[in-house]
């Protein structure tokens, strides 16, 4: 009974911190207009901001003991979505 509740306390953290990370950090597009960001300035910013959510994505992965496929994909879907926005 004790691990199954700490179990859950887990998954929920974990959901709300994943939430809070979605909802602090705008995406890299919108963050790039919102800077108003042209040219190679914006090719720059793109380019660190997603650099950077590769690394805090495979974090996470790590953090869930993700491998292979599954780590591969949540990646992929965690970048495209911190990059282009949900």
């Amino acid at each position: 009974m004790r691990q199954l509740v700490i179990a859950i306390g887990s998954l929920a953290l974990w959901w709300a911190a994943g939430a809070a990370f979605a909802q602090d950090t705008a995406s890299c597009v919108a963050s790039a207009d919102g800077r108003k960001l042209s040219g190679a300035a914006r090719t720059s910013f793109l380019g660190k901001c997603e650099r950077d959510a590769t690394a805090t994505c495979e974090a996470q992965a790590t953090e869930r003991k993700l491998h292979g496929a599954a780590k591969t994909s949540f990646t992929r879907k965690c970048v495209k979505d911190a990059v282009n926005g949900s």
